[in-house]
């Protein structure tokens, strides 16, 4: 008999280890078992999953359900049962597991739903099966698997009682070998559950925190280092609730690091203490990256969410591990959220911002089956979507007029901000808004007027959208920035008010910065119509490189090269304040790829170039 275990994934980089942690605990009670997994994507044809599953003649499917994926999943099993009327199709995962009888009275080809955790389930269901094949019986019996909630021979949907939670030391490590995940996140599992109870989350409905051992994880992570995974993506919810279990696992890899994996984690960042910070400092840059979900700053928020979490401290640890210039940080905002209005949430965009993230995720509220936040749809008006994956369309608090507004800002953090491709313009911008909030909600008025939204705008049509939209600004204009209101606690580091003096800004200063921009980024062909003609100045460039040549001082990993090639593989631009930066693609950022940029001006006198100090870039 033959088990298929099967994935639809959100992206080919992506991998589901549910699935991997099922077939290996299985082989390890029932070696025999014969069990494939097949992973898909949702970008795939749906017709292409189906010739797979048909031509892999599964007697038993399990397919692994979750908000991102189920409506693939069921369009599927409605098909496969026409082309394979024998196979028995199961379900599992956190969008099935909820409503169990619901999703079988409503799906008749559906044999049942492994409800939680499926390891131990999963191995039970396939004893239950091979024994059935071997004693050519004609019923099976599920009447001693709990966690599951099946179609019995009468047609009754029977619920059995809850599975008990294995140890994550019984689970065997999965990854054999790393042979089909090349060029794909590895995930990896050192706890189970969460010890908070946020109510938007499913992780709080058990707060049974588990972790595997030390003795365990270590080893595990060295298998990783030893095959040079790029990417280690930690499933755990709130990595660093257990300061022993995270000091443990950080040590290790600080002391054995491979110089190339990076590794990722979820965090509360407000309960680091001075060891944990410490530690960071001494990482290698891009070793770790943090993910951290601070979803509102509203008290009133936090409070009714059930969240607990101090902003003060949250802040402080950010700001150090900012300073250290080595860690990737990404802080996650919820809109949709209870006593969350649009200018609550423009105010908890604002304090997130000026904590300089990385990446600033701004995500909707998701209605998950299950949660608490699910049992006050009533009490907060909530309003969401009936299909998966149950977005927040309005609350008593914030009318759908708002989410869509705030979808339009959504949109501009993402191409101007998380991208990471304007990165100095955006630090002028901040010069010219009052608020960080507001210089995306400008841009999103500005992309709503003319017709841009919607449109998949190529690298350089953003920065011609951008500049037109400086130029309508009239950022020539002599502009202040009153420093913004703050909640308690909150001050900016620096604790200076440089925000409340005079700022002159121009379209040169702003041209300046989206070429620094462009060209920080990579050594592009195309320039846009806004560029200023480099050609007055090549002779600049041209002894420029030519004195590289002959004795490197700024280029010194271009050995063996002449200028002529120097000048290709690297770039000098000509700045409108007078300044020429060279912008060499060899030497990069670890963690923002971009290449290193040195300012020089031109000594006339010498007729060399020599270092110069940062205007406004």
């Amino acid at each position: 008999m033959k088990f298929l275990l099967a994935a639809i994934n959100a992206k080919y980089i992506h991998s589901n280890p549910g699935v991997y942690s099922l077939r290996a605990f299985a082989r390890t009670k029932i070696p025999w078992a014969d069990i494939e997994i097949g992973e898909y994507t949702i970008n795939h044809q749906m017709d292409l999953i189906l010739q797979d599953i048909y031509r892999r003649k599964p007697d038993f499917i399990g397919f692994s359900c979750y908000i991102w994926n189920i409506s693939y999943i069921m369009e599927i099993v409605r098909d496969v049962k026409k082309v394979l009327p024998e196979v028995e199709i199961w379900l599992g995962g956190p969008e099935v597991s909820y409503d169990a009888k619901k999703v079988l009275t409503r799906e008749p080809d559906v044999c049942g739903v492994m409800r939680g955790e499926g390891e131990l389930t999963f191995t039970e269901l396939v004893r239950s099966y091979l024994k059935r094949e071997e004693l050519c019986a004609a019923s099976l019996d599920l009447d001693h698997i709990p966690g599951i909630t099946y179609r019995a021979e009468s047609g009754e949907v029977v619920e059995r009682g809850p599975q008990r939670l294995l140890s994550l030391d019984e689970i065997p490590f999965y990854y054999d070998d790393m042979a089909g995940f090349e060029n794909r996140i590895v995930y990896y599992e050192s706890s189970r559950g969460c010890p908070f109870s946020c109510s938007y989350c499913l992780s709080s409905i058990d707060k049974t925190v588990r972790f595997r051992s030390l003795d365990l994880v270590l080893p595990e992570l060295q298998f990783f280092l030893d095959h040079k995974v790029l990417q280690v993506k930690f499933v755990d919810r709130t990595f660093n609730c257990k300061r022993d279990h995270t000091l443990g696992i950080w040590r290790y890899l600080v002391e054995h690091d491979n110089g190339i994996t990076n590794f990722h984690f979820e965090v509360s960042a407000d309960i680091f203490d001075e060891e944990e910070l410490e530690l960071i400092g001494k990482m290698r840059p891009g070793l770790i990256q943090l993910e951290i979900g601070v979803q509102s700053t509203n008290p009133d928020t936090i409070k009714e969410i059930h969240r607990h979490m101090d902003l003060v401290k949250l802040k402080q640890a950010v700001d150090r591990v900012y300073d250290y210039r080595n860690t990737h940080q990404h802080l996650d905002l919820i809109a949709g959220l209870p006593y969350e209005n649009y200018e609550s949430f423009m105010r908890s965009f604002d304090d997130v911002y000026r904590m300089r993230p990385d990446q600033l995720q701004m995500g909707f509220l998701k209605v998950l089956k299950g949660s608490y936040m699910e049992e006050q749809v009533a009490a907060y008006d909530l309003k969401y979507r009936e299909i998966p994956p149950y977005e927040v369309l309005s609350t008593k608090w914030l009318p759908y007029s708002d989410v869509i507004r705030l979808k339009g800002v959504e949109d501009m953090v993402e191409v101007y901000y998380n991208s990471g491709q304007f990165p100095a313009t955006m630090k002028l911008l901040e010069k010219k808004f009052a608020r960080p909030s507001e210089i995306f909600t400008s841009l999103a008025e500005y992309y709503e007027k003319n017709g841009l939204t919607g449109i998949s705008h190529s690298r350089l049509a953003r920065y011609e959208i951008l500049y037109r939209f400086l130029e309508e600004k009239e950022v020539k204009v002599e502009q202040s920035t009153p420093a913004a209101e703050e909640p308690a606690g909150m001050e900016q580091k620096t604790g200076a008010k440089a925000a409340e003096t005079a700022v002159k800004l121009t379209l040169a200063d702003f041209r300046d910065s989206l070429m620094y921009d462009l060209y920080v980024r990579e050594n592009i062909k195309s320039r846009p119509s806004f560029a200023s003609d480099q050609s007055p100045y090549k002779k600049e460039v041209r002894e420029f490189f030519m004195a590289e040549e002959e004795s490197p001082q700024w280029l010194t990993d271009y050995a063996g090269f002449d200028s002529k090639q120097m000048a290709k593989m690297a770039h000098l631009e000509h700045m409108e304040d007078g300044t020429f930066v060279l912008f060499d693609y060899k030497n990069r950022d670890p963690l923002s790829g971009n290449a290193r940029a040195v300012r020089f001006r031109y000594d006339w006198k010498g007729s060399r170039m020599v270092p110069a100090k940062p205007a406004r870039i």
